[in-house]
């Protein structure tokens, strides 16, 4: 298979420990039983997205503003989502949501969806996130791929989500070669339609490719009509105690 290589130098002995980024849950007044998991102590979260309406929206929400600063008071890092619809929008919508962001929930950065990844896009991708570090004073930036881009993204941000889609494509995928020469931290895999069966597989490749930030789920997007992400997995439970006692390494 693919992904069963020798770990690529200085990866292996990095003590790598798997984590959860998630995506983003459905509207806290929806998904009450999701926002309310990832408080739960000693839950390995690298960072949640709060997605209020594909955005910010256009007024604070006091629902979303509860469930982000529950998050923070329990030290999990909260992420806005801007979409950056393949280098379509423009900076000034962008900075405009950003804004909204930190000015009504306080956020620790941005996972920037939907982002270009080809080599004459990287100078725009570039000055927009040196521009929200400046508006955030540093923060966390990741950008949302979903597949291996030209690698001179990865200078440009803290992590980058180098796959997003479906277990039958992931089981078979295969690494891009120049990421071994970065940490696992600097990467992220977002997995849906992963059988519970399958999850030791799944966390396998995560480990064998390189990358520190994962998220996992039964759910499918039914043929693009809905979001899998949305919902906890069936096996939330379990994955967790996988992850957390580092049944993966």
């Amino acid at each position: 298979m693919p992904y069963l290589t020798p770990a690529p130098s200085g990866i292996a002995s990095t003590g790598l420990r798997l984590g959860f980024g998630i995506p983003g849950y459905a509207h806290p007044l929806v998904a009450p039983l999701e926002w309310g998991e990832l408080t739960r102590p000693r839950t390995p979260l690298h960072w949640v997205v709060l997605n209020v309406s594909d955005g910010p929206g256009t007024r604070p929400d006091p629902h979303c503003l509860e469930a982000a600063g529950r998050l923070r008071n329990a030290g999990v890092r909260v992420l806005g989502h801007l979409d950056l619809t393949h280098g379509a929008r423009t900076f000034a919508e962008i900075a405009s949501d950003a804004r909204r962001y930190l000015d009504w929930y306080r956020i620790d950065g941005f996972l920037l969806d939907r982002c270009p990844t080809e080599r004459s896009a990287l100078p725009e991708t570039g000055r927009t996130v040196n521009a929200l570090r400046v508006l955030l004073g540093g923060g966390h930036i990741v950008l949302g791929h979903g597949t291996h881009p030209h690698p001179g993204y990865v200078e440009t941000a803290d992590q980058l989500v180098t796959f997003s889609g479906p277990w039958n494509d992931y089981r078979w995928s295969q690494v891009a070669e120049w990421t071994a020469d970065h940490p696992p931290e600097r990467f992220c895999h977002f997995v849906h339609g992963v059988p519970r069966g399958h999850l030791d597989e799944a966390l396998r490749i995560a480990r064998w490719q390189g990358a520190a930030t994962i998220y996992f789920t039964d759910r499918t997007d039914r043929g693009g009509r809905t979001d899998p992400w949305e919902a906890m997995p069936g096996y939330w439970d379990d994955i967790v105690s996988m992850v957390g006692t580092g049944v993966s390494e």
